[in-house]
């Protein structure tokens, strides 16, 4: 029997590198957006508002990024899944911070969820392709991060 796991953690100042990218890919698409960075449990590590972004955005960017490192996958992956099973889909939907469109990425590494990041402002595809500017950030630091669908 294990007893102990070992985890892997987005730090701190990976975090905001992660959102540096992403809203510099808001202002290359003209739009202003909320970036939330979390940990692999949610919990919260950077959080960022463009000026000008919506005030209802900054939760739904924190709760991207928590149901991506919940579940492992993008939050975009939740309705193609769900709209095939109504009873799933209208009981799931009033599940707390769950979001099931796109915007929120986890940080995949060595098979583990280490965080994930949420971008809210923008429409799902624009969120998605913040989002995916933060990933693309980790990588040119030299961190490994796997494949984890679409958006």
């Amino acid at each position: 029997m294990q007893a102990i796991r070992h985890a892997i953690h987005l730090t701190e100042e990976a975090a905001w590198e992660m959102i540096r990218a992403a809203r510099a890919q808001a202002q290359t698409l003209g739009i202003a957006v909320h970036v939330a960075v979390v940990d692999a449990s949610g919990e919260l590590i950077a959080y960022s508002r463009m000026d000008g972004a919506s005030l209802m955005s900054g939760g739904i960017a924190q709760n991207k990024a928590y149901t991506a490192a919940s579940f492992g996958w993008p939050t975009a992956s939740w309705y193609p899944i769900l709209a095939k099973d109504p009873a799933s889909l209208h009981g799931l939907v009033h599940t707390p911070r769950l979001v099931i469109f796109g915007g929120g990425l986890p940080v995949r590494v060595e098979g583990q969820v280490a965080g994930a990041i949420g971008v809210s402002g923008g429409t799902p595809a624009q969120d998605v392709e913040c989002a995916e500017a933060g990933i693309a950030a980790l990588r040119a630091l030299g961190v490994a991060v796997e494949s984890a669908g679409t958006g």
